[in-house]
């Protein structure tokens, strides 16, 4: 009875206190070191264990040298985590003391918090085969999380170092794309709560994960994300009607009077664009985080985060062709203040002009400022009339210096820049010239005439024919409309240049050999991650139908072209289908409209007639 009624004794010695036994290894003597290793190594391990060796090893950090590297690894892989709160305090002072005494154990302490930055992983066998990834059933998850950052906080504190050595550990342990979304969720989240204190590693970490993030979105293209989705709702179409034959009325009537919204609504059928959409929802939350204190907008702050996010666009956005969503973290910003629009609008002038850019990097640059100046709602009238100014003034330049020399002919080779700056213009004028144009008629008029687009479409680099057809239509059917410019004489010319050729072994179907020659995109293109497009929506400008006139401008017999590349909405139901087969040249835009020769989204468009 004396026996059970006794307290258990704390701690097992073996020859003496923490000292003795590593005194005794040091001159050879691993009896009770092995014995150590072993207890602390123990699955089993209680917690009045860990605080009793935990505070001896506090006070004996200074014989923890490399020597002993094996026995700190011990220490770190000690389950603290999920362990009383006296032992956490307790393990937080031991690092601290052992980090500031012997930094020789600061990577292996970093890499250690670091890989706590993940739901801990649960393996489940099913037939000798491991089918989880993370558990989520973690009550104490965002606890945890928080004592993983009280740990590098309190690094921090004593190793004013830490960020240099913490950076590679980050890139290290950032995991694979498919993972779990909830691991690429909680690594992504704690990624950028290390910025908050640690502001040094902000501009890196940033940069880590638009990285991860842009993969993310090259490896899964609008195409893709829609065809996923079309797939997954005629899938539950038909579960849905095969459900409902087996109830009779009044439950179904039961049913529709108490909706309840589906989770699955909310997520993408794409497994990347799933991961995608989770991970551009932290993102965007970051960043109105950052920028809005006490609800209110910081405007040291934002401007702050502006120039991080501005450097990663360059590095990493303005070189990668064709990305979907990602870019849209520099549409998001710019909302909150228009000096931050005017500022992006002002930083792509004059990635633009400046002629000792690479002409690709120029191109991309024009593509940016006319889908940005199109597809803002924040952008007032005056700021695009602004830009609309600077934009044909330097291609009236351009005009003056290389229409009348030996390079004055049409090639993307040479006038890149020039092509894609005309473009921009003409996408503005498609979606701005109702506001351009409103108040005052005569007014509108009046700039948009001064602009002098006559010229610009008549000089010898022929702007029309290398510019994607569904802009130059619109554009022609606009100007023609308010007597501006008749594109369509040239278009018409364009037109009989291109020689469509037989197809070979397809029984003779006609295609076009041209392709988008300047290979542009619009990077402000429809947004469609379901959770976070909530958040762009609001500030974004969908394309609005024209008017039945302008309409009648495209709807006479036309010849359509078989293309494929981006996706747009402005010409969704705007144009109707035929039956040729000749084109002119891909345009970067989908629509609704199929094209008959082809199972790729095409609008239909390209041969323009002569208007009678």
């Amino acid at each position: 009875d004396e026996f059970i009624s006794s307290p258990p004794r704390k701690t097992v010695r073996f020859g003496g206190t923490l000292t003795d036994i590593l005194l005794k290894y040091e001159k050879g003597d691993t009896t009770d070191f092995e014995l150590l290793k072993h207890q602390l190594s123990d699955p089993d391990i209680k917690d009045a264990q860990i605080i009793n060796w935990l505070h001896e090893f506090r006070a004996s950090v200074a014989y923890l040298t490399k020597e002993l590297e094996q026995l700190v690894n011990i220490l770190l892989k000690l389950p603290w985590l999920r362990r009383s709160r006296e032992v956490v305090e307790e393990y937080l002072g031991f690092l601290g003391n052992l980090v500031s005494a012997q930094t020789v154990h600061l990577r292996p302490c970093l890499r250690m918090v670091v890989s706590q930055f993940v739901p801990p992983r649960i393996t489940i066998r099913e037939d000798d085969v491991d089918i989880s990834d993370s558990d989520d059933d973690d009550e104490n998850i965002s606890e945890n999380f928080n004592t993983c950052h009280r740990a590098l906080q309190t690094v921090a504190g004593y190793v004013p170092s830490t960020p240099q050595f913490l950076m590679p550990i980050l890139v290290e342990f950032f995991p694979f794309i498919n993972k779990s979304e909830r691991t690429l969720e909680c690594y992504v989240h704690n990624l950028l709560r290390v910025t908050v204190y640690l502001p040094t590693l902000r501009l890196q970490i940033l940069e880590l994960i638009i990285e991860k993030l842009l993969k993310l979105d090259v490896s899964t293209p609008q195409q893709d994300i829609e065809d996923a989705e079309e797939a997954a709702n005629n899938s539950a179409s038909e579960e849905k009607s095969t459900e409902e034959g087996l109830f009779d009325m009044e439950e179904d009537e039961d049913r529709k009077g108490n909706k309840v919204v589906s989770p699955s609504i909310e997520r993408m059928a794409h497994p990347l664009a799933e991961r995608l959409d989770i991970l551009m929802t932290i993102l965007f939350s970051y960043i109105k985080d950052v920028c809005h204190v006490d609800g209110k907008l910081d405007i040291s702050n934002t401007k702050d985060l502006y120039r991080d996010l501005v450097s990663v666009f360059d590095k990493l956005i303005l070189p990668t062709h064709a990305s979907c969503h990602v870019q849209y973290f520099m549409f998001y910003i710019c909302s909150f203040k228009l000096g931050l629009a005017e500022a992006f609008l002002d930083h792509l002038w004059k990635k633009l002009q400046d002629p000792n850019n690479p002409s690709v990097i120029r191109q991309t640059a024009g593509s940016y400022i006319g889908s940005f100046l199109a597809r803002a709602k924040f952008i007032p009238i005056v700021t695009v009339k602004a830009c609309m100014d600077l934009l044909v003034n330097w291609l009236h330049k351009y005009i003056d210096n290389q229409d009348t020399g030996a390079n004055a002919y049409c090639d993307v080779a040479l006038h890149g820049p020039f092509y894609s700056t005309c473009q921009a213009v003409f996408y503005t004028l498609i979606f701005r010239h109702k506001q351009l144009l409103d108040g005052n008629l005569r007014k509108g008029l009046s700039y948009l005439q001064s602009l002098n687009f006559e010229r610009i479409v008549m000089c010898q680099l022929n702007p029309l024919k290398i510019c994607i057809p569904s802009v130059v239509n619109l554009f022609a059917a606009i100007t023609r409309k308010y007597q501006l410019v008749f594109c369509y004489t040239i278009i018409e010319r364009n037109n009989r240049q291109f020689i469509p050729v037989v197809r070979s072994g397809t029984g003779g179907d006609l295609i076009q050999t041209c392709t988008n020659p300047l290979d542009s995109f619009f990077p402000f293109d429809p947004y469609i991650l379901k959770r976070s497009k909530k958040t762009i929506d609001p500030m974004y400008q969908f394309w609005e139908e024209l008017s039945a006139e302008d309409l009648e401008n495209l709807k006479k017999p036309i010849k359509q072209g078989t293309s494929e590349d981006e996706d747009d909405d402005f010409l969704k139901g705007e144009t109707p289908q035929n039956d040729g087969v000749v084109g002119i040249a891909p345009n970067s835009y989908e629509s609704n409209t199929r094209s008959p020769v082809s199972s790729i989204g095409s609008p239909a468009d390209c041969y323009v007639p002569y208007p009678l």
